[in-house]
């Protein structure tokens, strides 16, 4: 009986739940593909993430020392010393000799992760070092961040070029493509494969159903668009239901003062399991612009009005945004020009509007996933064993 492939997948949410959440059901779709799974995540709890079929090594968790991911901090707050690092490091090093994968995808990284170079790049090592070296690729969102910094895209190209059998861009080149936000795409054209947009299944006839469907992402950053979508519910006529996803990491004394503040048209939410349903059984989306929402909303066929996040010279929000506003399938609101009354007026317009026609996107990014890796790993050099 053949085995099972190994993937060790590794995965670091520092600020939102977006990265997790993506990896996620890449993982679970690799999974159901027949390979064997083990997800290494970095950051702090969400239940849910990843499923529980997939083997899962949780590290000491680090959070963004701020909006702008500037510096690393734990749990409660403490920004992460020497020894902190030496922990994550050798616990990070000791489940891949334990896993012995045959593929290991690293989430974002080199294209971003920096911060977790003190473990990234000594995993890099171990892995060249190995008898039977992996297949080594990095799972991308469709758009990166623009870097300002002189020498950042060179070292992104140099790790890629050194370490990296496979750059797995997870979008549709109809939509994005990778050297539009990255300025070496070119020279590094042989390992880029498209896999489509990650985007959950077609999601089931909603149980509940919504005039306006406001969500925070994870909520770490989501206070000011929850506390002005409740605003915004109050000017607007009283027939109109809305439902607020604030996510898991607003902290409980802003959920609650909201709560208590919430008219009896709206119905306030830490989390939803069944988000994707929601939306399509709703007339608009209230969102920020990360990749996942933006999936979900495209799979519901969902109107929507998109507020980008923009704090620390964040690009890619914003980016997407303005895309999908050309092709006519959303409107958005800069993040600075937020208030009730704005938002409130502009929920209006997009509630106006006609019911945006969905472009053709691929949108089977998970399943295909896998389908590439398996391609991959059949035409790959035959590597020593570790008996060699």
């Amino acid at each position: 009986m053949t085995r099972q492939l190994r993937v060790f997948f590794y995965v670091q949410h520092l600020l939102g739940i977006g990265h997790l959440a993506r990896a996620s059901r890449v993982c679970s779709a690799l999974a159901f593909d027949g390979f064997d799974v083990t997800v290494v995540t970095g950051g702090t709890p969400v239940p849910g993430f990843p499923a529980s079929e997939l083997k899962h090594v949780a590290l000491p968790p680090v959070v963004a020392g701020d909006k702008g991911f500037s510096g690393l901090a734990d749990e409660t707050g403490k920004p992460v010393d020497d020894d902190f690092r030496e922990r994550r490091r050798n616990m990070l090093l000791d489940a891949f000799r334990t896993c012995d994968p045959d593929v290991v995808i690293f989430e974002a990284f080199p294209f971003g992760r920096r911060q977790m170079r003190f473990e990234l790049m000594p995993l890099l090592d171990l892995i060249e070092a190995s008898n039977r070296r992996p297949l080594v690729a990095t799972s991308l969102r469709d758009i990166l961040q623009e870097r300002n910094k002189p020498g950042r895209a060179e070292e992104m190209l140099e790790l890629v070029q050194a370490h990296f059998d496979l750059v797995l861009v997870h979008g549709d080149p109809a939509f994005a493509r990778l050297e539009e936000t990255f300025p070496y795409a070119r020279e590094i054209a042989d390992k880029v494969a498209y896999t489509g947009l990650v985007a959950g299944s077609a999601p089931a006839l909603p149980l509940e159903r919504f005039d306006v469907v406001v969500s925070a992402g994870g909520g770490a950053v989501g206070k000011e668009l929850i506390g002005a979508g409740l605003e915004a519910a109050k000017l607007l006529p009283p027939e109109l239901s809305w439902c607020l996803v604030t996510g898991p990491n607003l902290p409980q004394v802003d959920y609650d003062a909201f709560e208590s503040a919430a008219p009896g048209n709206v119905k306030l939410f830490r989390f939803r399991r069944d988000f994707a349903s929601l939306l399509s059984g709703a007339r608009l989306s209230v969102s920020q612009a990360g990749y996942n929402t933006v999936c979900d909303i495209i799979r519901a066929g969902c109107a929507s009005l998109l507020i980008p996040f923009t704090a620390g010279g964040e690009t890619e929000q914003s980016t997407r945004a303005a895309r999908l506003e050309k092709l006519g399938l959303a409107g958005v609101l800069p993040e600075h020009d937020v208030s009730p009354a704005r938002l409130a007026r502009d929920v209006e317009t997009q509630l106006a509007r006609a019911k945006p026609a969905m472009p053709p996107l691929d949108l089977e990014g998970a399943a295909q996933t896998a389908a590439i890796l398996r391609a991959w790993l059949l035409k790959a050099p035959v590597r020593p064993s570790r008996s060699a």
